[in-house]
């Protein structure tokens, strides 16, 4: 009996989904302490984690060529890093 399935993204077969979003979540680079609970939140697997230049830790990133604008990861951050725009 199976347990569970992990999905597997694979991006360059992912049909690009960014352009018909209504709302756009933005990352607050300094609200986000780096814990990657959105990352597999994420149903178009839109999140990475990227350190930028001269940070010890790495952010969430969002590819809004993908992001459909759901807002699950605005929902799941635990400081409320992520926030949705119009």
């Amino acid at each position: 009996m199976e347990e569970g399935a992990i999905i597997q993204h694979d991006i360059k077969k992912a049909p690009k989904t960014g352009n018909w979003r209504y709302m756009k979540p933005e990352v607050d680079k300094e609200k986000c302490i780096g814990c990657a609970t959105c990352v597999p939140f994420c149903p178009e697997a839109a999140i990475e984690m990227k350190r930028g230049q001269g940070q010890k830790k790495a952010k969430a990133d969002i590819d809004y060529e993908y992001c459909k604008g759901c807002g699950v990861c605005a929902e799941v951050c635990p400081v409320k890093a992520i926030f949705m725009k119009k």
